[in-house]
Order: structure tokens, then sequence, then C-alpha cells
């Protein structure tokens, strides 16, 4: 199976939602982050720089925890959308 690349759109939405957790993060050690969310610190670092876009769901579901932000506002930034997903539907 070959990968297929990633879209503008997808790498757009993987650099907002960097940037949301990098800024949810607001200076806690990023291992300590990694370490509550129960991933590496590698892939804290590779989703917060943008170069992991589409981590998995169960992943989303552990930062957002981890970083008490809720799950909705993690993927309302992923999806570039303003509002709220209930709003938004």
């Amino acid at each position: 199976m070959v990968r297929q690349p990633l879209t503008p759109e997808q790498i757009d939405a993987g650099r907002r939602l960097g940037a949301l957790i990098r800024h949810a993060r607001a200076g806690r050690d990023l291992t300590d982050v990694a370490q509550a969310a129960g991933i590496s610190p590698e892939t804290l670092r590779k989703i917060e720089t943008g170069r992991l876009p589409s981590p998995g769901f169960g992943t989303i579901i552990c930062l957002s925890e981890a970083l008490d932000v809720p799950v909705q506002e993690l993927a309302a930034t992923w999806r570039g959308a303003d509002l709220p997903l209930e709003a938004a539907g």
C-alpha cells in the first residue's frame, strides 16, 4: 500500500493543532506532558511542530486530558473552525 502525500489542507490543519497544543502546554515541560498523555516526547514534538499533522484519535483524547483542553476545541482547531463543533454542524 502506497502512502498518499499530505494535502496542503492537512498540513495547515496539523500546524493549527500543533500551535494550539504548544500554547496549551504553556511552559509545562514537554516530557512531562508527553508522559501524562502516554506518548513519547518525540511524538509530542512532532505534533507541536506539524510534522505529525493527523495524530490518532486516542492520542488527541490523551492530550486533551493531559492539557485540560476540551477535545472539541482541539477538533475545531484542527478543522479550522472558529465555532464549537455543535455550532459549526
